[in-house]
């Protein structure tokens, strides 16, 4: 005979109890328990199981780092926590409630299989369900985003290997690119379709900026670049006024235009509902607009500059070799080698877990120490989740 609920809600209750009071004794000090619950709860989202807090206070003990890597074994830290951290950064409206897609499932990938993460920008990397193993039966489309949505309403499991796995961007099907195309998120479907859409492919930039710069257009601004490659459609005398073109436009587009160069053979098409890539053919959107200004640049390839390597953004730290290439690998290069972008990803991390941005000097050093941590474990992102966990695990 079955018991009553309440009566199996209230031995759960009563077991937790014995449990809790056994674990007090075992650490001396329940403040420790108070720690490990917290941690788990802001890693994880939700509270842990009597058993996971006994193994986290035990570890506490001992590394309270180690605690925090066996709370990101739990599969809500991929299934729920990573989906939610990760969803804004894909799209323009940096909203979280949107559907699991290609850029949301590379990332956690990542940092699942503890890899690189530099990667996000350069890897021929992606992350797909295996039919074999999943109840998924939509394939990967370069056409819609269906084999990601099934995944999502299936609740496949992201963090297990075998059923979310690792393959290779330019071996997907109808995949218009190759090895070296390849460059993380940036050529993923769903960054295509939110920010190669319309526009001038500047939008790209744009995002990649703040997503992995943690810096708007806005906080690069620097009149003092030159404005040899600033586009034909960019008007030198807005309003019949050059001084504000001077003053205000250059400061923007002095950088990003000649960055987002390394785009110039990527468009959305919305009909086919998927990225198309030209390789040698400069997409007509590079082009458009040119009786604003004849004498500005003309886009004749997918050839990247960074003149925001001097002047005031100097300062964020720019370590690849040289200071151009081409196409969005070696762009993806330049950003994920900078200092700016180890830093961006605690500052992120911290705000995830933390529930606040830094408040004083001291927290704004630890964050440019766990950026030092991030670089020197050759960009695992479970470093920095477990050193910022540990450092708000009291508060």
């Amino acid at each position: 005979m079955r018991r009553p609920p309440h009566r199996l809600h209230r031995l759960v209750r009563q077991l937790a109890l014995v449990l809790t009071s056994a674990l007090v004794a075992a650490s001396g000090s329940a403040d420790v328990i108070d720690q490990a619950r917290r941690m788990h709860d802001r890693l994880v989202g939700t509270p842990p199981s009597p058993a996971t807090l006994s193994e986290m206070v035990t570890l506490m003990g001992v590394d309270p780092h180690d605690a925090a890597e066996r709370a990101m074994q739990e599969p809500a830290f991929y299934n729920v926590a990573l989906k939610n951290f990760v969803t804004p950064w894909t799209n323009e409206e940096q909203t979280v409630f949107a559907d699991l897609n290609d850029y949301t499932a590379l990332v956690i990938g990542l940092v699942r299989d503890e890899r690189d993460f530099r990667e996000v920008l350069t890897g021929d990397i992606a992350y797909v369900a295996d039919l074999t193993t999943t109840p998924v039966t939509a394939a990967y489309s370069q056409f819609d985003n269906v084999h990601y949505e099934q995944i999502q309403d299936l609740a496949v499991d992201l963090s297990d290997p075998a059923q979310l796995v690792m393959t290779e961007q330019s071996t997907l099907p109808n995949a218009q690119i190759g090895p070296n195309d390849a460059a993380g998120v940036i050529t993923t479907r769903q960054a295509g379709m939110a920010f190669f859409r319309a526009g001038t492919n500047r939008r790209m930039w744009r995002f990649t900026s703040m997503n992995y710069l943690c810096r708007d257009l806005e906080q690069m601004k620097d009149v003092s670049r030159p404005a040899d490659r600033v586009r034909q459609d960019v008007n030198r005398s807005p309003g019949g006024d050059s001084e504000i073109f001077h003053s205000e436009c250059i400061g923007c587009h002095s950088g990003m235009d000649p960055l987002a160069g390394a785009f110039a053979y990527f468009e959305w098409d919305d009909v086919a509902g998927r990225v198309i890539h030209t390789p040698g053919q400069v997409q007509q959107k590079n082009l458009i607009n040119s009786n604003s200004f004849p004498g500005g640049y003309v886009t004749v390839d997918n050839r990247w500059d960074n003149f925001w390597r001097s002047g005031t953004n100097a300062s964020l730290g720019w370590r690849a070799a040289g200071s151009g290439g081409y196409g969005p690998q070696s762009l993806g290069r330049e950003v994920a080698e900078s200092r700016a972008f180890a830093v961006c990803q605690v500052e992120k991390v911290f705000e995830q877990v933390c529930f606040r941005q830094p408040r004083d000097a001291t927290e704004v050093q630890l964050v440019r120490d766990i950026a030092t941590d991030f670089e020197n474990s050759t960009y695992r992102m479970k470093t920095v989740f477990a050193r910022v966990a540990v450092h708000c695990m009291g508060n």
